[in-house]
């Protein structure tokens, strides 16, 4: 959800700089727009580092088990 609300945002920064507003107001929405598209790829790369993590973790007990 942080990636597409990023996203958007981006797209939105560029629309401000495409409709001539002035730059001071582009540039602040664009680096917001920059820092939550970030964050999400932030979250979901960590979240893709624990799930793995938890498989390798519980696999060798899931092994241990079916002996």
């Amino acid at each position: 959800m942080t990636i597409g609300a990023g996203a958007c945002l981006v797209d939105w920064a560029g629309t401000l700089k495409s409709e001539g507003v002035p730059a001071s107001k582009w540039v602040v929405a664009g680096t917001a727009a920059l820092v939550v598209l970030n964050a999400g790829v932030s979250l979901f790369g960590q979240s893709v580092v624990e799930s793995v993590l938890h498989e390798i973790r519980e696999k060798p007990i899931a092994a241990e088990a079916g002996n």
